[in-house]
């Protein structure tokens, strides 16, 4: 049986109270539409988390509650966004970012971060990035598929940049998905809480990571009050309201407290630590600074780029690695280059234990068997 290793989804089981309160929210007969932007009372928990957590405090009507966190960036996107405008996104990044500003008509202009530079955002290369048609940066802070941890004065520098006259029409999309989910220390900083930020920031959030609940299907957006209307609006002719049964489900995941998410957090912690530790035995893979949030690790492996495979295939980019370590191997990784970092392949630990380590296994073994290039193939 093939081990996957790039499912980005907790393995843990869906806390029971969130579970019951979706039973009762069925045998309660919480089972029509609800309003476009979501029931009341989880807007209103949405509302008490943010000032809570995050610092930062919004009305209501100022969040908008979607299938997923996926629907409210795609929202945004489209909302903000006109054809030809530019959306800056730091890479690597997840998947959908760039495909969904091609869908809005708009330019997604990405700016490479290396492994050497931690996969940071420095200010002066989103400074070299910006131009007139510049509309919005994207930051996604715990990062996928880095795990990168914007500490508060690194995302400060990006918000000076942003704080300068000929700037100040840029918005920032903060996708916050993974923010309980830190190691060592690390603490999340919602870019909304910067001075001056909160009025031209969209916080993307949701329930999938933290909460265990990717089927559920809820994120939210929280945003000033002209961009959630409009967002509310779209998603009217979209797909109305997310799913009520998941609504009440999401009211009783704010209000049961962190500690399921600390303990998966302490399990993941653990995880992350072996393939940490698997990972630096192999030869010629190389390792940025540890993952501070998430649950990836994207190691480099280009270094192999041109070995063959036992049967004489050549390795000529992380796809066909990927390919070559699942028909050969059994496990599955994403390619780097599906997230821009064409060097590289993408490993997720969210999976038990022992599944884990046996695919660890596999990779370290995959490794050593590739064949380096002669004279003949050079």
């Amino acid at each position: 049986p093939v081990i996957s290793l790039s499912v980005g989804e907790p393995d843990t089981p869906t806390p029971p109270p969130v579970v019951m309160a979706a039973v009762k929210a069925m045998t309660d007969g919480h089972t029509k539409y609800t309003p476009v932007a979501g029931i009341h009372s989880l807007r209103e928990a949405i509302c008490r988390k943010l000032e809570r957590d995050n610092g930062v405090c919004y009305a209501p009507s100022q969040v908008v509650v979607s299938n997923g966190a996926k629907q409210s960036l795609v929202q945004v996107i489209l909302s903000l966004s006109m054809p030809g405008d530019e959306v800056i996104i730091p890479v690597p990044s997840w998947v959908s970012y760039t495909e969904m500003c091609v869908l809005a008509g708009s330019k997604p202009v990405t700016v490479e971060t290396t492994v050497e530079e931690g996969y940071v955002l420095t200010p002066e290369a989103l400074s070299s990035a910006i131009t007139p048609r510049t509309k919005m940066l994207v930051l996604c802070s715990p990062c996928n598929p880095t795990g990168v941890v914007y500490t508060r004065a690194q995302l400060e520098a990006l918000a000076d940049v942003l704080r300068k006259e000929a700037n100040q029409n840029i918005y920032v999309i903060s996708d916050e998905i993974y923010e309980h989910i830190l190691y060592e220390g690390a603490t999340h900083t919602s870019f909304a809480s910067l001075e001056g930020m909160q009025e031209r920031t969209v916080i993307i959030n949701g329930f999938s990571k933290a909460f265990a609940m990717t089927g559920f299907r809820v994120g939210y957006l929280a945003a000033p009050a002209r961009i959630a209307a409009v967002c509310a609006k779209l998603q009217g002719q979209m797909t109305s309201c997310a799913c009520s049964v998941s609504q009440h489900a999401a009211v009783a995941a704010l209000g049961m407290g962190l500690a399921s998410v600390s303990a998966m957090v302490s399990e993941l912690k653990g995880k992350r630590q072996l393939v940490l530790d698997a990972l630096q035995k192999c030869d010629k893979v190389v390792l940025g600074p540890p993952p501070q949030g998430a649950f990836y690790v994207l190691p480099v492996i280009s270094a192999y780029f041109g070995f063959s495979t036992p049967d004489n295939k050549v390795i000529d980019n992380s796809s066909s690695f990927c390919m070559h370590l699942l028909s050969d191997y059994c496990v599955a990784l994403v390619p780097g280059s599906a997230f821009s970092a064409p060097g590289a392949v993408r490993i997720s630990y969210a999976t038990d234990t022992a599944s884990l380590n046996k695919a660890l296994e596999g990779f370290a073994k995959c490794l050593a068997a590739l064949k380096p290039p002669t004279s003949s193939t050079l």
